[in-house]
């Protein structure tokens, strides 16, 4: 008789056979989501999901809300590609990297032993890559799956080796035990490198400024446990983090620059989606920063609560461009205030609510870290609004700094010619680059 603790396993394996007959999308990412939620119940009504067989399967109240996530806005883009690559000759190819990639996060949301997790984690960047190679005749496309596949593979090399240490230091392969050890301090740098590598942190960030260059699905996508599958996985093992202050120091330095830089950036953005990377880089910053400073149910809800909303931004960031002007800037920035304090007590009810479903999945947080958190966050709004007004001051110095944040501070561009120099491209890509096309 097959285990009954195995059902979590329905979800990634529908979508896995949807990935080899793509026509079946819909119906595996419904699975997916109805899998999803039944592990939601079994962990709400009886506690964590552990399989006894080579412990192919483990679930808690961390994996049930990922696993949700990933399942609804999987199901939502499924859908959205159906009628977004209507006509396209390359329909059936993108619904297929798009089910796999899917069946990746979904099997790392659920997995039980550290090689599971590994293939899931590596599987998640490989079918990405194929993804931003949709268009190969794009050479912004191109330059974006290189950088973000030679980041990938450093990430995948940091992940095996603190695995690899885990397993020395608890002599368990199984997740539920690795994620209480409490003497592997190695591991624990190794884990926040490969989550900074993963969640595209300044200043290795480049590449998702690109992925603009493939369907829109794919920036979408992003959210649904691909570009915040890093944040997971300090979440997953927060036990290991959490008891090394270089673990934590890294994530919480790494975290809040690239958070800074990604706030500024994004307000100084002429172009609606361009804004949207820079806003997803800032929201990663922010969320890793989080995990720094032990707010790590704060941030599993950020996890939740943006790639929710930063889905729908990309899939309707088209009907932007139809709405009315705005309003007079002062009628604006009421509204805005206005928001901003309905949003910070829905916050705070949120983050009460998160602490209390993840209070066995995760370390307690305390309320001093939660002030602390929300008091960084209102910083960060305020240099981003500044950001957004240097181009209207007086001096040419500020009017200056603006440019440069426009253009990301040129980190990008250098590491444009980084790679162009370890990884020659053909003529025309080269030449594109060389012209200022790609930055």
């Amino acid at each position: 008789m097959p285990d009954p603790a195995l059902f979590p396993l329905l979800g990634p394996l529908a979508l896995l056979l949807a990935g080899l007959w793509p026509r079946g999308a819909q119906p595996a990412a419904a699975m997916a989501l109805a899998t999803a939620i039944a592990i939601a119940v079994w962990v709400a009504v009886a506690g964590p999901l552990q399989t006894a067989a080579f412990s192919a399967v483990y679930a808690d109240a961390l994996s049930a809300v990922f696993a949700v996530l990933v399942g609804f806005v999987g199901l939502v883009i499924v859908r959205f590609s159906a009628v977004y690559l209507a006509g396209d000759p390359g329909q059936t190819r993108f619904m297929r990297w798009l089910c796999l990639t899917l069946a990746a996060v979904s099997l790392l949301a659920v997995s039980g032993n550290l090689p599971q997790m590994a293939l899931a984690w590596v599987g998640v960047s490989v079918g990405l890559h194929r993804l931003l190679l949709f268009y190969p005749g794009r050479p912004a496309a191109v330059l974006a799956a290189r950088k973000k596949f030679l980041v990938s593979r450093a990430g995948d090399a940091c992940l095996i080796a603190a695995m690899v240490l885990l397993w020395q230091e608890c002599g368990s392969l199984d997740v539920a035990v690795a994620r209480h050890c409490h003497s592997a301090g190695m591991a624990a740098v190794l884990l926040a490198c490969a989550a900074v590598l993963k969640s595209a942190q300044f200043p290795l960030h480049g590449w998702l400024l690109e992925v603009m260059e493939t369907p829109t699905p794919v920036s979408a996508l992003l959210h649904a446990g691909v570009i915040n599958a890093g944040g997971f996985l300090v979440l997953r093992f927060a036990g290991v983090v959490e008891q090394s202050p270089a673990a934590m120091a890294l994530l919480v330095a790494v975290g809040g620059i690239t958070a800074l830089f990604g706030a500024a950036a994004m307000r100084t953005q002429s172009a609606i989606k361009t804004a949207l990377a820079y806003s997803t880089i800032a929201q990663m910053g922010f969320m890793l920063l989080e995990c720094g400073l032990g707010a790590f149910s704060a941030a599993m809800l950020h996890i939740a609560a943006h790639g929710l909303y930063k889905a729908h931004a990309f899939l309707s960031s088209g009907s932007v461009l139809t709405q009315p002007p705005a309003r007079t800037e002062r009628a604006a920035g009421l509204r805005v205030a206005g928001a901003a304090l309905a949003v910070a007590g829905l916050y705070l009810a949120l983050q009460a609510l998160a602490a209390t479903v993840l209070a066995g999945a995760l370390p307690a947080t305390s309320s001093h870290t939660v002030l602390l958190v929300a008091v960084l966050a209102l910083a960060g709004l305020g240099v981003a609004d500044a950001a957004g007004r240097l181009r209207v001051a007086g001096s040419p110095l500020w009017q200056a700094l603006h440019i440069h944040l426009s253009n990301g501070l040129y980190v990008n561009t250098l590491a444009n010619r980084a790679v162009l120099r370890f990884w020659p491209a053909p003529p025309p890509l080269a030449r594109t680059i060389r012209d200022g096309g790609v930055a």
